[in-house]
Parts: C-alpha cells; sequence; structure tokens
C-alpha cells in the first residue's frame, strides 16, 4: 500500500525538501532581485537548477509516482535522491565562497552615508541562504547514507 502524502509531508526527508526549496528560493531571489554579474552567474545557475531538480524529486515522492521515472525510480529512487544531495552539496561551496567574497568586495558601501546603492547587504543574504541550503542538502546527505547503510530501499 503507498504512502499517504502526508507521512512524507511529516517524515524528516519532507521537512528538509521543503526548507531546500524554500532557501533556494530565496537565494535565488534574492540575487535577481540585485545587480549581478560574473561568478554570481555561477551561484544563480546551481540556485535555480537544484531548486527546480528538487521540486521534482519532493513532488514525485509526493505523489508517490516515482516508479514513473526512467532508469533512475522504483528501487533506485534512494540512490537518485542520495546522488541528486551530494551533487547540490558539492556545488553550493563553491557558491557559498563566491557569495561571501562578492560581499567582502562590497564591505567598503556598508555605511549609512554611502549615496548609492550598495550590494553588501543584498550578497550577505544571499550568501546566508546559500549557507542554509548547503546545510539542508548535506542533512539530506547523512539521511541518505543512513538509510543505505541500512539497507533500506525507499526515502522514508
Amino acid at each position: 500500500e503507498p504512502p499517504e502524502p502526508k507521512h512524507f509531508l511529516k517524515s524528516f526527508l519532507g521537512i528538509l525538501r521543503i526548507l531546500q526549496i524554500v532557501f533556494g528560493a530565496g537565494l535565488w531571489i534574492t540575487i535577481a532581485a540585485n545587480k549581478y554579474e560574473g561568478s554570481i552567474h555561477f551561484v544563480l545557475f546551481v540556485a535555480v537548477l537544484f531548486w527546480l531538480l528538487t521540486l521534482a524529486l519532493f513532488f514525485l515522492t509526493l505523489l508517490d509516482k516515482q516508479d514513473l521515472v526512467p532508469l533512475l525510480g522504483g528501487d533506485r529512487w534512494l540512490a537518485t535522491n542520495l546522488a541528486h544531495d551530494v551533487a547540490a552539496t558539492v556545488l553550493y561551496l563553491p557558491a557559498i565562497g563566491i557569495m561571501f567574497y562578492k560581499r567582502g568586495q562590497n564591505s567598503y558601501c556598508n555605511l549609512d552615508v554611502y549615496p548609492y546603492r550598495c550590494l553588501y547587504k543584498g550578497y550577505l543574504t544571499a550568501a546566508v541562504f546559500a549557507c542554509l541550503c548547503c546545510l539542508a542538502y548535506l542533512l539530506s546527505v547523512m539521511y541518505g547514507v543512513y538509510r543505505k547503510c541500512r539497507r533500506e530501499q525507499t526515502v522514508i
């Protein structure tokens, strides 16, 4: 019998997926709302890519439709989720570095008397969202590894 959607929503992974979606949206909206250039395009790419992939994983698991995914679904769903979370964690690490570097480059304008638009607070906010995303994906990795070590086949 398939699990009810509310079981996934209340599960550890379900809560983490919701946090990943919220933090990821916060990150890419913060970047998109501010002027950005250069290496921040990478951060935006990582944020949007994993936001969309996480949405897909979330809804496929919520609706219990992972068996419909060719090659990656069914018995491979836990491994698929784990690979996704590892990739997200690894790619969020340089994104965090970029955002903190850019924040540092703009620290000169973080004064009330500075008359022009200052990107410091936007970059700082984006850096915090990137850290929260990375932490949420890292927790998902640890959860997935724990389930794999226990020879589990499902994500919840």
